[in-house]
């Protein structure tokens, strides 16, 4: 697998798919939600936008990463929320709806985010000349290409053909299961040179990302009144990111640039699915109905 076919194909096409099967469980009903439970989506959303970001920025600086990780982590700091996030939701009983609804929402105003932290984030570390040099029309594009199409063209399928869209979500969502872990494996395999320790302090970096993103979003939540069930999609959607989206703006720039996107996919499977386990079955005990 050359570098270029990973960069210019793959990954591509693994965000494609990703963002259809998305699209395909979206109405128009969950872009509406945010009038209906404006506060949830309000608290969700600007975790996501800003705290993430910030978070990712702090510990960039705490482990003192090298300029070129340092802007891959802000892209991953400042990425939409992932579709997996939808499903771990589920699993956790927590709120489903808004968790979709988070995740439908960051990914379209992802084309304008991302493009706008990648420029903070390079002026910041590499320098306004290396910031100016960067085709930030081209990147904005490329964003739309792969994030807002897909999730159209899934959106247009579900409303004119409920019945198709719902026969090939399941498989669609397989598929893209299936690209995630080829995309993060290749990532992996991209940055095999790379020297060991660096790889260690990405790794920390990311995972120290990933739970202090959870848990600082669950206590916020809780701390501005919603319930549980709303708190653990809020949590989990600070926790599971579109991680391909990160790697595909980075790749844009150098394979570098992918590493912690890559690294970040797979601790976010990990530490999600140790909340899950465990928020799940307190989430069971609120839910249940009382004894008469």
């Amino acid at each position: 697998m050359t570098s270029s076919f990973f960069a210019t194909t793959l990954l591509p096409l693994a965000l494609f798919v990703i963002m259809t099967g998305l699209g395909l469980s979206l109405t128009v009903a969950d872009f509406k939600r945010v009038l209906i439970y404006p506060r949830g989506v309000v608290i969700g959303l600007t975790n996501l936008l800003l705290l993430s970001p910030l978070l990712a920025f702090l510990a960039t600086i705490a482990y003192g990463l090298r300029p070129e990780l340092a802007v891959g982590m802000i892209l991953l700091g400042a990425a939409p929320g992932g579709t997996t996030a939808n499903l771990l939701t589920h699993l956790a009983r927590g709120d489903t709806a808004l968790s979709v609804t988070m995740t439908a929402l960051s990914s379209a105003v992802a084309v304008f985010t991302t493009p706008l932290f990648l420029a903070i984030a390079t002026a910041y570390f590499l320098g306004a000349q290396t910031e100016a040099q960067l085709d930030m029309v081209r990147i904005v594009v490329r964003v739309m290409t792969i994030t807002v199409v897909p999730l159209s063209v899934g959106m247009v399928v579900r409303a004119w053909t409920p019945g198709f869209a719902t026969r090939a979500e399941p498989w669609v969502k397989r598929a893209a299961l299936v690209f995630f872990v080829i995309v993060v494996g290749g990532a992996i395999y991209e940055a095999r040179n790379e020297a060991p320790a660096m790889l260690v302090a990405v790794g920390a970096a990311t995972l120290t990302l990933n739970l202090s993103a959870m848990t600082l979003s669950w206590f916020i939540a809780r701390r501005a009144k919603l319930d549980v069930r709303q708190s653990t999609a809020i949590a989990i959607e600070l926790g599971v990111h579109n991680t391909t989206l990160t790697m595909a703006v980075g790749a844009m720039i150098a394979p570098v640039y992918m590493i912690p996107g890559a690294v970040y996919g797979i601790q976010m499977i990990l530490t999600a699915s140790v909340f899950v386990w465990f928020i799940q079955r307190r989430n069971a005990m609120e839910t249940r109905p009382a004894t008469p």
